[in-house]
This record gives structure tokens, C-alpha cells and sequence, in this order.
């Protein structure tokens, strides 16, 4: 779906999954420009514009030209920006005129506390629309206002699992294997990191054992129902449990050198993918499709997927999609908000891209149950998203989760990149962070 920095805090160009093959050539993200000329005609013919960011999947699984076989006078045309952090901005600016909306806007799950708190009289309560019992039960409560409206409809989801590179652990003396390197961490990120010390012993020259510690510790976040904030709305991050387990293990993995320091979605890091120098990747389910794109055929079949450390299931990422009120064809994009988030067109969406449905009708469906990644070992991701989305917990979700994460990301990649002491690492992002949220 979509390239971002924030919230979810994921950045994704996403490969194409089928149950039999993967295409690893970069799908690039496209969009069309709009302006705020009529959408419709004299013979009833309209324009549904769908605002969003990255790369959502549509186009790539030909969904809008197969709804306007479905409905001849409606056409889609998709607006997309490249960072969500661009467009997010926009959004609030446009929903506070009230004008240059799309018919349809995207939402990354980060921004969804601060706009059900303070946008959702803007936009439509789709309760009456979709049937939110299809989707994981964490989802929807994601963007359900306090008096029982639904401000949008689950696109996607990151269940957490582990990429790693079969032909370096090997090099290094270690189980290659998805189960055996399963077994190897079952015991948490704890273990994760041993054996992240047992690989840098062999390890081949110029090669580290994780990308970046601060992606270990963005998954280590995301398995816990509480982390940036209580469930009364209150910041706790200075003392939270889940960030304080983060964090110490970020800084074990920096101190013994098993991490690259790696911003993630930074150019040094996609080309650190393309020479081949990472080992592994904390990988919620959207980001196969970067490891694929960015490390390229050179890699392919190198790279497998085991299950995430510990019993702890974790989502990293997802988005939504919702209908602004001052939209110009509410009824009409309505409707298309509930196909397009339909199991069957969840599926193809995955199928193409590689993004995991929220509609957890979609997991019986052929394209999802038996889907596997040929450019990861033909990995059985359709049953190892399945069964770590079912079990997800409901995270606790705040205004400022984005900028909360990705300030100690940020503080996480200077001890590795500039040699920044713990202490005044984790000072600075409390000035900061402090400063951002009042």
C-alpha cells in the first residue's frame, strides 16, 4: 500500500502474491490528479474521486475497472500521494473547509485516534453500511466513536512475522529452516537477539543481523495492548512497560553491534537490502513486499519467513477507508467503500500486492488461505498472517502515537548511526516528544 512514516508507521511498495508465484519487479505507485470541476453529467453518469497515499492496491488488482463493469456510470479516479505525511495534513485542511475532499479518504491507523477524537462529525458512520463483525474485532474499535459510530472501513493489517536471509544464517552456522528458526526464538525478542550474537560469531564480512533496532523495537511496542498511551487517554510512554522492554533491547542490540542502524525506507537502507548486507527484517505482513522489491532478483529464494519471536501476537500498520460528509457523491462512495473492503476484493488486493486483509472472511478464501511467497521460499504466508491476526490483541491508541514512535525511532537509529549514549538518547526524545504533545 502506501509509503509512510508515521503512525503505523510503516513505509510499503508491496509485491504481487499469488498461491503460485510472486512478481519481484517494483510496482510503482501511481496516481491522478483532480480538481473540484463537476463530477457528473446530464445522463447520470459521476466521478467517485478516491483520495489516498501510497499504494492501497486497487489499480494493481484492476478493481476500478472491474466496478465500472459493475456500475457503467460510475467511474473511479484515484488521487494518491507518495507520503502520508504530506497527505494527512491536507486532509485536515480540506475537511476544515469543507471543500477538495474525496468522495472516499484513506486513513493510516495512526492518525485514527486523533481524527475519531476530533474529525468524526465530518465523516459518515459507516455501522449501517459494513457489518463490522467481519473484521479482526481490534480493527474496527480502531476508528468507533464513543456513541457507537464507524468512521471507516478496515483495509488492511500487519501481523508480525520474521524475513530472514537462508543463505547468511547458514554461512554462519545457524538453522536455516522456517521452523527450526521458529524454535530458535520461540522465547521472545529476547532470543531473537541471542541468536543474533550466535550470527554475528560466523557472520559474513560486511553483513549485520538486523537492519535497524529500531524496527525490533517497533514490533516489540506493537505486541502489547498498552503503549504509548492509557485507556483513559493519558501519555504513559515514560513509563509504560512495553516501551521500556523496547527500548532495552534496542540498546542491547545496538551495544553488540548486531544492528546496521538502519532508518527504515531511508536510501541507505534499500540499498543495504540491494547489496545483501541485512540478515533479517522484524516483518509485518506488508513488509515482504519492500524486502522483495528492493533486494531484487538477486535474492530471490534467499529469503525466507518464520514465525515472530514470542507468543506475543503483534500488528504493525493497517489503514482505512471513509467517507467524508461533504463529499459530492455520498450514497456512491458509500457503496464503494463496502465493496472495495468486501473479503472478495480483499483478496485480490492481496493477491496483487501482498497486503493482508482485515476481513477475516477473506482468510477462507483460495487466494488468501493458500497463498505463498516463491521469492521468500514459497513461505505459507496466507497461514502464518492468518493465525497471528486472529489472536492480535486491541492496542490502546492515542492522538500522538506517530509522533511518539517515531522520535524514539529516531533517537534508537542515532545511538547506532551518530554513537548517542542511552541516557541522552532517550533524554532527547522525551524533550521532544513532551514538547509535541503539550
Amino acid at each position: 500500500m502506501r509509503i509512510t512514516r508515521t503512525g503505523g508507521g510503516r513505509g510499503r511498495r508491496a509485491a504481487a502474491v499469488t498461491t503460485t508465484v510472486l512478481t519481484a519487479s517494483a510496482l510503482l505507485l501511481t496516481g491522478c490528479s483532480s480538481d473540484d470541476s463537476d463530477s457528473s453529467d446530464s445522463n447520470g453518469n459521476i466521478t467517485l474521486k478516491l483520495a489516498d497515499f501510497g499504494q492501497f492496491g486497487y489499480k494493481e488488482a484492476k478493481l476500478f475497472d472491474e466496478y465500472h463493469k459493475l456500475h457503467p456510470n460510475i467511474t473511479v479516479k484515484e488521487e494518491t500521494s507518495t507520503k502520508e505525511e504530506d497527505y494527512y495534513p491536507k486532509l485536515l485542511q480540506q475537511l476544515n473547509a469543507g471543500s477538495g475532499l474525496g468522495d472516499v479518504t484513506g486513513i493510516e491507523v495512526g492518525r485514527t485516534k486523533e481524527v475519531v477524537t476530533t474529525q468524526a462529525d465530518k465523516f459518515v458512520d459507516l455501522s449501517k453500511t459494513i457489518n463490522v463483525a467481519d473484521w479482526v474485532d481490534w480493527k474496527e474499535k480502531q476508528v468507533t466513536t464513543d456513541d457507537g459510530k464507524v468512521i471507516g472501513a478496515g483495509t488492511d493489517i500487519g501481523p508480525m512475522s520474521l524475513c530472514y536471509r537462508r543463505d547468511l544464517f547458514e554461512k554462519a552456522g545457524l538453522p536455516t529452516d522456517r521452523e527450526d528458526v521458529t524454535k530458535a526464538v520461540a522465547g521472545g525478542w529476547e532470543d531473537y537477539i541471542k541468536l543474533g550474537e550466535k550470527f554475528k560469531k560466523k557472520a559474513p564480512d560486511k553483513t549485520y543481523f538486523m537492519d535497524s533496532a529500531s524496527a525490533m523495537y517497533n514490533a516489540v511496542v506493537s505486541s502489547s495492548p498498552e503503549q504509548y498511551y492509557s485507556s483513559d487517554g493519558k501519555p504513559i510512554y515514560k513509563d509504560s512497560a512495553s516501551v521500556k522492554k523496547g527500548w532495552d533491547l534496542a540498546v542491547e542490540a545496538t551495544d553488540k553491534g548486531l544492528s546496521q542502524g538502519l532508518a527504515q525506507f531511508d536510501d541507505p537502507w534499500t540499498a543495504a537490502l540491494r547489496k545483501g548486507s541485512i540478515a533479517t527484517v522484524a516483518c509485518p505482513a506488508w513488509m515482504a513486499g519492500q524486502i522483495s522489491v528492493n533486494s531484487g532478483d538477486d535474492f530471490k529464494g534467499k529469503w525466507d519467513i518464520a514465525r515472530a519471536p514470542g507468543d506475543a501476537a503483534a500488528n504493525w500498520g493497517g489503514s482505512f477507508l471513509a467517507v467524508p460528509k461533504a463529499g459530492k457523491h455520498v450514497k456512491e462512495a458509500q457503496e464503494l467503500v463496502k465493496w472495495l473492503t468486501a473479503p472478495e476484493q480483499q483478496a485480490k488486493v492481496f493477491k496483487a500486492i501482498g497486503v493482508f486483509p482485515s476481513n477475516t472472511k477473506a482468510y477462507d478464501l483460495p487466494d488468501v488461505k493458500n497463498a505463498k511467497l516463491p521469492y521468500f521460499n514459497n513461505a505459507p504466508i496466507g497461514e502464518i498472517y492468518a493465525e497471528e491476526a486472529k489472536v492480535i490483541p486491541a492496542a490502546v491508541l492515542g492522538p500522538k502515537d506517530g509522533v511518539i514512535k517515531d522520535t524514539i525511532s529516531r533517537q534508537i537509529n542515532n545511538m547506532a548511526q551518530r554513537g548517542t549514549k542511552p541516557d541522552k538518547a532517550w533524554s532527547d526524545a522525551v524533550d521532544t516528544i513532551d514538547k509535541a504533545i503539550g
